[in-house]
């Protein structure tokens, strides 16, 4: 509904612990939206927001 919640960040963040716990070494944003709720500064883990990383291979691409 295009609204970001502090609920629902913290939710991810939980998730995130949880994650951590059973032996994840990253968290990888695979949907666009979720890059709006959760920043690396938000994450206990490294974090890989796949919109972001598409953006700036296509930008790399487009300058060369």
């Amino acid at each position: 509904m295009g609204k970001i919640e502090e609920i629902s960040r913290e939710c991810f963040q939980d998730i995130i612990v949880s994650l951590k716990q059973r032996g994840a070494e990253a968290v990888i944003l695979g949907c666009t939206e979720i890059g709006l709720l959760i920043r690396q500064e938000d994450s206990i883990l490294p974090v890989y927001d796949t919109a972001l990383l598409h953006v700036q291979a296509a930008a790399e691409y487009a300058l060369r």
